[in-house]
């Protein structure tokens, strides 16, 4: 994959890491589409405003019939609504499910033809270090994570017969508006975008952005004792 000469969209693309994303592209010789729910919110140069709304099934297939030359496809957009499963409303908890999960695999399914009439290409699929480690209190990000997560490994081995790679992003915090109320160490967005697109270029199937995300990685084969020792 190389990015020079590309045709990217990015979901998110107004600001935090989405941003950063689109602005690395435009920097890197990218033709980019920026989608967003409302599209003037979107300030960066060099890029078509999209409106876009991963949850909408219309607005989703208005995206991939504009947007016919895209060879990139980096599904970023996300919710946080910081519910829990057990004493939360179930609407927050949906919303996450119906963000990472099922937006997530109506952009692929809209896209696949797309991505696939153009000659192949490549499709980013942004997770989270909490795709793999499930604090309490952020249960519903965390299961809609999850999900990202299996979805982009069942996909994977059928879009390479059509010529396209899925890579997945693991990273944990970064400095964002998400993030703004969290205190714990935070990546920078930039580097991460840049860390990223280096990878989609080197043809990887996997991006472990940061240290804390490999080194939950690497506690997935140690089983529960290894990433949840604060259990009796």
């Amino acid at each position: 994959m190389k990015i020079a000469g590309s045709t990217a969209l990015v979901t998110g693309a107004n600001r935090g890491f989405g941003r950063h994303l689109a602005a690395e592209l435009v920097s890197r010789g990218a033709t980019v589409y920026a989608g967003a729910r409302n599209p003037e919110s979107i300030d960066l140069p060099g890029v078509t405003p999209v409106r876009l709304d991963i949850t909408d099934p219309a607005s989703v297939a208005a995206a991939a019939e504009l947007a016919h030359d895209v060879n990139l496809l980096i599904n970023n957009a996300g919710s946080g609504t910081g519910a829990d499963l057990l004493d939360a409303d179930l609407d927050p908890i949906r919303l996450e499910l119906e963000t990472h999960f099922f937006g997530t695999l109506s952009m692929v399914r809209a896209f696949t033809p797309v991505i696939a009439g153009n000659g192949g290409g490549s499709i980013l699929n942004v997770h989270s270090v909490l795709s793999w480690l499930h604090p309490a209190d952020s249960g519903a990000y965390n299961a809609g994570k999850a999900a990202e997560w299996a979805l982009t490994n069942a996909v994977r081995g059928p879009l390479a017969e059509r010529n396209i790679r899925v890579v997945g992003l693991h990273v944990g915090y970064m400095d964002t508006d998400m993030t703004a109320h969290i205190t714990a160490p935070k990546s920078d967005p930039a580097d991460i975008a840049r860390i990223t697109l280096d990878a989609v270029e080197a043809d990887a199937y996997e991006i472990v952005a940061d240290d804390i995300s490999r080194q939950v990685q690497a506690g997935l084969s140690g089983g529960i004792a290894a990433l949840y020792p604060q259990l009796p």
